[in-house]
């Protein structure tokens, strides 16, 4: 079985072929219906998905709007529409993961140069 971020990156390059079209909602909904799938059949969450959890937080933080919208309803408002929100999707995503990627000192330094 593939990876959860191998899937996204399925996604994204073929987009239509997993959900019909691309829209941001319909990627939304895909990966709470893979997600229920996933536990009904007792499949364990996995540390990527662990990671992803984190992504509502982050998103939050990114465009400063802490409430209860899901992180697909922030990133949908700042977008001119569906598909170009799921496109920015992609690119906060990959923006998400690359600042996991980094050790603390270097988020640090990071975001002390945005200052």
């Amino acid at each position: 079985m593939i990876s959860f971020y191998e899937l996204i990156d399925k996604i994204k390059q073929r987009p239509a072929l997993y959900l019909g079209k691309a829209a941001l909602s319909q990627f939304q909904t895909f990966l709470d219906g893979y997600t229920f799938a996933l536990r009904q059949v007792n499949i364990p969450v996995s540390q990527e998905e662990q990671e992803f959890e984190q992504f509502q937080e982050w998103i939050e933080s990114k465009f400063n709007q802490y409430s209860t919208q899901h992180w697909s309803r922030i990133i949908l408002f700042y977008s001119e529409d569906e598909r170009d929100g799921l496109d920015r999707f992609f690119e906060l995503f990959n923006e998400f993961i690359n600042e996991k990627k980094l050790s603390p000192s270097q988020l640090k330094s990071q975001i002390m140069s945005k200052i």
